[in-house]
């Protein structure tokens, strides 16, 4: 592995294990919620409630917008232009808040009509709607905390950007941890109170990173100087391009929303428990070697360094199969027990833990395309190009959308929830490889038989790590153990099991190879 290979994988690292707190910590919301909360109407209310200023964190802040600034900020930064990097953020920045401000005030205000002067709502409806307006500004704290990720990122410091998300959990949790106080609290009551505590958790986030910010030399404070530079000019027409392939993208998640909620009334609820559990592999992997990727590509292309570049692609994919491969057989065949485990108890039943456990099994397949993604775009984004993922974001939203409505209509209730899952993966899949196919016709062969090896590699020892599991999963279930600790003790086994097998496996077969992973991951002396 080349020195580059080794600088990503470290950096990766770092990200990697600040998200794996984050993660944690994540799991531990979500068990104290589902018990809480359940998987009813409340949590699909707040589901669709918390995917609006979600929807505008990834398309305004960490979506769009960084990747339309990290680029050019980058570009000025490996120029040793470092006080045009400092005018482009806090002018960029400025004019971002200041949309958001107007959109929020908007949207708070059109809700508050519908709320009180529209017609007699559904109980769900209404409560969705309530919740909406309380979540709308925590958009403004969240993107504002996502830009100030990016320019740590494009200044190479990474641990504090990626400790933030855990400010969020760590506040959630301690409004769950309020609940426990008020058992005779309604459950509209319950996710009311929780929506008002993420809400401050934003304003902790965005005040944190524009601290970690001015500790690296660039202001948080709002600033007009800069408005009119072309730098300035490019970073909107890139966000431009890149927020249409980033809206399109967020309304297609909002279709599957309004689609998962015409599936079934307890469908998004469900459909969001999953995601969750995906959120832990994939947010440790695949958004930390994203976060690393596109700084690290951006300052290549900077210095017309293709061949940096493809070395940096090809070391980054190898290591994110390492781990997506495995965490995609694993979770497969430990869905239903991961899903009792961590959310089974009170509100949330046996018939949640199978429904939810079914759609976490389906994304299991989409693990690696998942994480494929997070190192294709960036490929295109750091050499400014915003309209090559647009393109195939816009054809995968029709796709996927014909796909949910056709699982909408002909799947029985009980598994529809599953065929909107299905799509996701399938559409993943498609755009990977549309995707490495423009990559190879911009910039040249991307050397992915390289790969070859290496991959096959992690494919045998992950069929040898499933075949494991599969066959102690088989003999625990003809033991009479029952209970929440006999529960978590199998699921604890299993999980030693297969990486002990997979580790073995690839240890047995590649040792050179193997070691040489770990010695790249030893920090810096």
């Amino acid at each position: 592995m080349k020195g580059g290979g080794k600088g990503i994988l470290r950096n990766t690292a770092v990200v990697g294990a600040m998200t794996a707190l984050s993660r944690v910590l994540g799991l531990v919301r979500e068990m104290f919620q589902s018990r809480l909360i359940g998987a009813g109407v409340e949590q699909s209310a707040f589901t669709l409630a918390f995917a609006i200023p979600n929807m505008m964190r990834k398309l305004f802040g960490e979506g769009a917008l960084t990747a339309a600034f990290v680029p050019v900020f980058k570009g000025e930064v490996e120029s040793q232009r470092m006080e045009s990097a400092r005018r482009l953020a806090r002018a960029v920045m400025t004019m971002s808040l200041l949309m958001l401000a107007a959109i929020s005030v908007l949207a708070v205000a059109g809700l508050s009509i519908a709320l009180h002067w529209g017609p007699d709502f559904s109980e769900r409806t209404s409560l969705t709607l309530r919740l909406t307006r309380l979540l709308v500004p925590y958009m403004i704290f969240i993107c504002g905390a996502a830009f100030g990720m990016g320019v740590l990122n494009a200044l190479g410091k990474f641990a504090a950007a990626s400790l933030m998300p855990c400010l969020l959990n760590v506040v959630w949790i301690g409004a769950l941890g309020v609940l426990c106080f008020f058992p005779g609290m309604a459950l509209s009551s319950r996710i009311v109170w929780v929506s008002g505590a993420i809400l401050f958790a934003g304003f902790l986030q965005m005040a944190f990173m524009f601290y970690c910010m001015k500790r690296r030399g660039v202001s948080p404070l709002p600033s007009r100087a800069g408005w009119g530079d072309p730098n300035t000019r490019l970073v909107w027409r890139n966000m431009l391009v890149a927020a249409v392939g980033a809206g399109a993208v967020q309304i297609n998640y909002m279709l599957d929303q309004v689609l998962a909620q015409a599936a079934a009334p307890w469908a998004a609820g469900v459909i969001g428990y999953a995601e969750r559990l995906m959120d832990l592999p994939l947010g440790i992997v695949g958004v930390a070697f994203g976060t690393v990727l596109l700084p690290t590509f951006a300052g290549c292309f900077a210095k017309d360094d293709v061949e940096g570049a493809r070395a940096a692609f090809l070391s980054s994919t190898d290591n994110l199969l390492f781990v997506m491969i495995p965490a995609a057989a694993g979770l497969g065949i430990l869905a239903p027990d991961m899903t009792r485990v961590i959310y089974e108890g009170k509100a949330f039943d046996a018939m949640a833990t199978t429904r939810v456990g079914r759609a976490v099994a389906c994304y299991a397949f989409g693990l690696g395309f998942f994480g494929l993604q997070k190192t294709l775009v960036p490929w295109f984004q750091a050499q400014k190009d915003m309209k090559t993922p647009l393109a195939v974001s816009v054809k995968m939203v029709f796709l996927n959308a014909t796909l949910n409505i056709l699982a909408v209509l002909f799947l029985p209730e009980e598994w529809r929830h599953v065929g909107l899952a299905a799509s996701t993966v399938f559409c993943a899949g498609v755009a990977c490889v549309w995707l490495a196919v423009l990559a190879r016709r911009k910039n040249g062969a991307l050397g992915l038989a390289a790969l070859v090896r290496p991959v096959g590699r992690t494919l045998v020892a992950s069929a040898a790590m499933g075949a494991a599991l599969w066959t102690a999963r088989s003999w625990f279930s003809t033991r009479s153990w029952t209970g929440v600790w006999a529960n978590v003790t199998q699921l604890g086994a299993l999980v030693a099991l297969g990486t002990v097998v997979y580790f073995g496996t690839h240890f047995l077969f590649a040792r050179r190879t193997f070691v040489a992973r770990l010695h790249a991951l030893r920090p810096r002396r």
